[in-house]
């Protein structure tokens, strides 16, 4: 991995590689802001000598855009964690990860550094700007797989930069000189939506381009270091309020005839019997699954000496590298989102067919209580027999998604599966919406669970591929942790307590439900993977309503705090500030 990964400085088609992260030598900016734009870079080449032609230079290029998106893997994480409500800092966190946690967000915090954003950013426009497109060897664009992958690096890139600082410079070309960064730097920032609508119609014509395959890279197979188009335009489109375009994405990459992907059943947290609780199985963690769930991650180096290491494992578990002190554990909200669902169980005689609900006391582990994909995940123990002074936690963490160092997840399947719910649910289909949840979707369900009127409605956004998707194979994402939800009476459809005037009113009632229903599950499957407060500050934008947000960040140690809650009902303290001009 580090053989490749790493910069070649002696490789003379390597030296493309400008960090945007390096400018302001000689300008008149603020110290936080000196490095947001950086120009000067020991890898630069004169201008007339940087076409990008030979096939070694796209996978140097290529790679090197990997190794600057290292820089950021770590905040993809822990921007979107530590502000959320479902982890909280412990005493032995860093300053920074707890003014993150409290949102005193200042441009001096070692988590606000934007120029690592853009140093991916500008790569990515340069190689853009100067590879030769137009080559082709035996009827193939030579580069052309290169080139769409890496406008969907940039486009993740700037979803991610944007979601953090909520306007950002929309740059778009590659910056060689201090001028021009002072330019972009002092000129117009683009929001959300327009970052969005941007990428959306750049992504397109390439949405359908196989990612470039360099094999298998020191322990990694490269095929997962590509961001799926698909799946990003979807999410873009999500965020941009396009919610029939962001389904219709999500569902054309889940029903892909060379490659579909229905929810894995042996992926589920399962009680051996209706009698016998103590001690679920584990189907969550195998290797094998999380093969098939990740869909991409960014790759990280195993040593300091070779480069970029993630530290999220040191962040949230117990190791000896941090003397077992970690800084993030789960918090009270996390853990009642998990407790207060219901787990239901199936259990077949020779005559008869009958759900029971797991009792919620009695358990030997009070992490059993409810959903089991927290106790599959988090487990705490106290080392006996420690002196009291040594220098060495007596409490072990582990958080078991976090437990490897060597990855950093960007996208998983039944995140993937979550999102196309949610963009249904937004476009007006609530029935379909909660099909995804509770009983999968495959077109025996879609006849049996989804009235005809949506069924027409839906049209092509629920079509799947009747041999692949089928009952056996398409489970509800609530079964995952929850028992088997298809049989869950408590675990439904909302329906108004009494008729209302028109069906559109029902729909109407029930979308922001279902929506609920959804962000729930987006806790329970997506808990310490970075997803939480931009899950819910884009439903909180989407609503015009800030104590979406606010309520459950505001109550995530148990007890109301009143200063955050209102700190955070003004939506301009969500976002990190950008480096300032003097």
């Amino acid at each position: 991995m580090n053989k490749t990964i790493r910069t070649r400085k002696s490789a003379k088609r390597y030296v493309w590689m400008i960090s945007l992260s390096f400018v302001l030598y000689h300008l008149s900016f603020s110290v936080a802001c000196s490095d947001m734009l950086d120009t000067q870079s020991e890898l630069v080449e004169f201008q007339e000598d940087n076409t990008l032609n030979h096939p070694t230079d796209s996978v140097y290029s290529v790679m090197g855009i990997i190794n600057r998106m290292q820089l950021i893997a770590d905040r993809t994480v822990l921007l979107g964690e530590v502000r959320g409500d479902l982890v909280q800092p412990t005493d032995a966190a860093s300053a920074d990860l707890k003014r993150l946690a409290a949102f005193n967000l200042t441009e001096a915090n070692k988590y606000n550094q934007v120029s690592d954003y853009y140093a991916v950013i500008n790569n990515c426009n340069y190689f853009l700007a100067h590879v030769d497109t137009a080559l082709q060897r035996r009827g193939r664009n030579l580069f052309m797989n290169e080139y769409a992958a890496v406008k969907t690096f940039r486009a993740w890139t700037y979803l991610e930069l944007v979601k953090n600082y909520g306007q950002v410079p929309l740059v778009l070309d590659p910056v060689m000189t201090e001028r021009e960064a002072a330019e972009h730097l002092n000129g117009k920032r683009a929001t959300i939506q327009e970052v969005c609508d941007y990428f959306i119609a750049d992504l397109t014509p390439y949405a359908y381009i196989t990612p470039p395959s360099y094999g298998n890279v020191g322990d990694f197979q490269s095929s997962s270091f590509f961001i799926p188009t698909r799946v990003l335009l979807g999410d873009l489109c999500l965020w941009a309020g396009k919610y029939k375009e962001a389904a219709r994405w999500y569902n054309d990459f889940l029903n892909d005839p060379q490659q579909p992907r229905p929810l894995n059943e042996q992926r589920r947290i399962r009680w051996n019997s209706v009698t016998d609780f103590q001690s679920p199985v584990n189907g969550y963690s195998s290797d094998n699954n999380a093969r098939e769930e990740t869909l991409a991650s960014i790759p990280m180096e195993s040593r300091v000496f070779d480069g970029n290491v993630s530290d999220l494992q040191n962040v949230f578990n117990s190791t000896r590298e941090n003397n077992y002190f970690y800084q993030l554990t789960p918090s009270a909200g996390m853990r009642r989102i998990s407790a207060e669902q219901v787990y239901c169980m199936e259990y077949k005689t020779a005559t008869t067919t009958d759900t029971v609900y797991v009792p919620r006391t009695g358990f030997s582990n009070d992490n059993y209580i409810g959903d089991l994909r927290f106790s599959a995940n988090y487990t705490l123990r106290s080392e006996g027999g420690q002196d009291p002074y040594s220098e060495f936690s007596t409490l072990r963490q582990t958080i078991n998604k976090l437990s490897r160092a060597n990855t950093v997840s960007t996208y998983r399947l039944t995140m993937v599966y979550l999102r196309y719910a949610e963009a249904l649910c937004r476009a007006g289909l609530p029935q379909s919406a909660m099909s995804v949840l509770k009983y999968g979707l495959c077109p025996d369900n879609n006849v049996e669970r989804i009235d005809s009127l949506e069924r027409v409605e839906a049209g092509s956004l629920i079509t799947f591929d009747v041999n692949t998707f089928t009952e056996e194979r398409s489970i509800g994402v609530h079964s995952v942790g929850s028992g088997d939800a298809d049989c869950n009476a408590q675990y439904a459809l909302p329906m108004p307590p009494t008729s209302l005037p028109t069906r559109q009113d029902t729909i109407n009632y029930q979308v922001p439900l279902v929506e609920d229903l959804i962000i729930n599950e987006m806790a329970l499957e997506g808990a310490f993977e970075g997803y939480r407060f931009h899950d819910l500050m884009r439903v909180a934008l989407r609503r015009g309503d800030p104590s979406y947000l606010a309520d459950p960040i505001s109550r995530r140690n148990g007890a109301a705090d009143a200063q955050l809650h209102q700190l955070l009902m003004n939506q301009d303290n969500w976002f990190l500030p950008l480096p300032t001009v003097q």
